[in-house]
């Protein structure tokens, strides 16, 4: 296996930051880079703590509005930071471009905790005050701008923000929406609650995302940390536990390499290019400190208000067991918002749903374009694709037609929602599977990444429909044009593609074909015989073979030999994992995988696996091993060996061996058996 130059795209929202003001004179300016872990590289937290953030100080900031974290922790270390890099994150803030509501969290916790530092001037910290007091929150606050409210992630971001702003300022006025401090954290303190308890329950509709679980985190670790509400505090630390309770089952070596309801090509691809990789070494000793993409992990070394449950980390490094299965079911039905006490003519409701980013869901629309014309969102860059259809969308509205319209290009315009997902992850020593079984099948895609393999750190392997070749997800490698159907049983997953040739209202489509990424220098052996390749790092092998015949991309670039082609808009991808302790040498492998059976009919296959028995699986109807369904949906909360529990919970226990953590939602209590230290 030979190494790779990596380019680094971190994907972050907003634009670079480009300081004026200079470094001090002791900054560095030569990258002291990390080496990645497979094992656990110091069994101390404090330790790994201390490693981190020695690192950081060691290391110039990225040039992406993450930096300002990095001169955190050069403050917290002792060190001088660099001014130009603080003072670009109060003009991020100030100019409310997208990811402002992130950058707030930055400069939060700056006034909360390093007020009294001496490297920091007066007129810094009352510029960094005064932006506080002028942001904007909320979008029914006066103001048009280019900033994201309606996400999962931001959603969390402005409430939490509006939150712990308010508490820290409670008399004063609050320049853009007119209310005091208090009167401004209690209004997002009802919007909290009401997103932690849907969290609790449901889980998060990003889900497993390696890019927006980092912001997650920070928010969350920013209320434990500072705010006074014991109530605030005790439900963000448990919603803290449960995020990495989802990291710690759905990672391989360190590399939260799985299925995500949001990703970007460049941080599925390589591990030490996604966004929790620093926050994974920090906590559980296993990852890269990139000190590229991440704010928690910064967050977590700098707050001692939250402590990690030993039982987590035990979790994330229990990998000696032959195999591991975890089913998981996670987010809402749109048409089943009522249940939730969700509703859907009530804007505030609505913006909520909006976390789900079903903006064109027959039942919001109509609300949503309420929004769109009360709030200014016409003019927002990120709904650009929609502005040339204005005028029709608003004379759909008045006629009252709208709901009708969007179920006829419903492919098109629901391809953001992220509803009700059940996710798969099979995982043993030498590899892992991870999956979203039956997600949608057909439908526009944008960020969700539906199935991966992963071997090591680059030794990946997954497919997507390459919507077109550059431009916002989905694009060539970030997410897909139109979704797969894909059903996963343990170590055996299949994938069917089915392209239509559709009017698209949102992204049209370029590209009719389906792609694989496998890279060849990442492995150490390839082999190619009667249709499938055959892949081994280590003592892992996987297996995958195409419906029709492929082509490797040989043209000059990134992709040169890491691409698999096929040219057609239908299309079965079949792939299935080994390890030697179960199939022998890789010659074994191979020649079982040879020697089985499979049919393809057109959207349908019939494959009798070595290790599954015959399965069948069609673009309509179940997924069947030996004549028998297996079931694609309905799976509960959380369904592994460390913790049961259905669907929605009230509470859960997550046990191995003696330790444990006990999560009450109800009343709320937190009580785990021991922490790191």
């Amino acid at each position: 296996m030979t190494g790779t130059t990596l380019r680094i795209d971190p994907n972050f929202e907003g634009e670079p930051q480009i300081p004026e003001i200079p470094p001090p004179a002791d900054y560095p300016f030569e990258p002291s880079p990390d080496e990645y872990s497979a094992e656990v590289f110091d069994p101390s937290y404090r330790s790994r703590r201390e490693t981190y953030l020695a690192l950081i100080r060691r290391n110039p900031a990225p040039h992406n509005p993450k930096a300002p974290w990095c001169e955190l922790a050069r403050l917290s270390m002792g060190g001088n930071p660099h001014i130009g890099i603080i003072t670009s994150a109060f003009d991020h803030i100030h100019d409310r471009q997208d990811g402002a509501d992130a950058q707030l969290h930055f400069v939060l916790r700056l006034l909360y905790q390093f007020s009294d530092q001496p490297a920091l001037e007066l007129s810094l910290l009352q510029r960094a005050q005064q932006v506080v007091l002028d942001s904007k929150y909320w979008p029914d606050e006066p103001g048009v701008d280019a900033m994201t409210y309606w996400t999962e992630s931001h959603y969390l971001l402005f409430s939490a923000a509006g939150c712990l702003a308010g508490q820290l300022y409670p008399e004063m006025v609050f320049t853009n929406s007119g209310l005091s401090g208090s009167e401004l954290s209690e209004l997002h303190r009802e919007r909290l609650l009401q997103w932690m308890n849907l969290r609790f329950f449901t889980g998060f509709s990003e889900w497993l995302s390696n890019v927006y679980y980092d912001e997650h985190l920070t928010a969350l670790l920013n209320l434990v940390q500072f705010s006074q509400d014991q109530e605030i505090r005790q439900r963000a630390s448990m919603l803290v536990d449960l995020l990495l309770l989802d990291i710690s089952l759905n990672q391989f070596q360190g590399s939260f390499s799985s299925t995500h309801g949001r990703g970007f090509g460049d941080s599925n691809k390589w591990a030490e290019l996604e966004s929790t990789t620093d926050t994974s070494k920090l906590l559980f000793g296993k990852g890269l400190f990139s000190i590229s993409d991440n704010t928690s992990a910064v967050a977590f070394a700098l707050s001692d208000a939250y402590q990690l449950p030993t039982v987590l980390f035990k979790i994330a490094n229990d990998h000696s067991r032959d195999e591991m299965l975890n089913r998981q079911r996670v987010g809402i039905l749109v048409k089943q918002a009522g249940w939730w006490g969700l509703k859907t003519r009530k804007l505030a409701d609505v913006l909520h749903l909006l976390t789900f980013e079903a903006y064109f869901h027959p039942q919001v629309v109509n609300s949503f374009i309420k929004m769109a014309n009360r709030y200014g969102w016409w003019e927002n860059q990120l709904f650009e694709p929609l502005i040339m259809r204005k005028g029709l969308l608003k004379t759909l509205h008045a006629l009252r037609l709208l709901p009708l319209f969007t179920r006829l290009f419903e492919e098109d315009l629901g391809r953001t929602a992220r509803e009700q997902a059940n996710l798969y992850t099979y995982r043993t020593p030498d590899y892992m599977l991870s999956s979203a079984q039956d997600y949608r099948k057909g439908s526009g895609g944008h960020q969700q990444h539906l199935w991966q393999a992963t071997l090591g750190r680059g030794a990946v392997c997954f497919t997507t429909h390459p919507a077109r070749h550059t431009g916002p997800p989905p694009n060539y490698w970030s997410g897909s044009g139109f979704l797969p159907r894909v059903a996963q049983l343990k170590n055996v997953l299949i994938a069917i593609y089915r392209l239509p040739k559709s009017i698209a209202l949102w992204v049209p489509n370029e590209l009719y074909f389906t792609h694989a990424w496998l890279p060849r220098d990442q492995f150490e052996e390839i082999v190619e015989e009667d249709g499938w390749i055959f892949a081994r790092l280590g003592d892992g092998y996987l297996a995958l073979l195409s419906q029709y015949p492929y082509e490797w991309r040989d043209s000059p670039g990134e992709d040169q030999n890491r691409e698999i082609i096929v040219a057609k808009s239908r299309n079965i991808w079949l792939c299935e994992m080994g390890r030697k302790e179960t199939s022998g040498e890789f010659k074994d492998f191979i020649q079982a995988q040879l020697q089985s059976e499979v049919r393809f009919y057109d959207s349908r296959l019939s494959y009798t696996s070595p290790t599954q028995g015959r399965l069948q699986f069609g673009w309509n109807g179940p997924l069947k091993r030996d004549g028998r369904e297996i079931p694609l949906d309905s799976y509960p909360r959380y369904g592994n060996p460390y913790v049961q529990v259905d669907f929605p919970p009230e509470e859960m226990s997550i046990v191995l061996g003696e330790h444990h953590l006990n999560l009450n939602w109800l009343t709320p209590t937190r009580q785990s058996s021991s922490f790191t230290s």
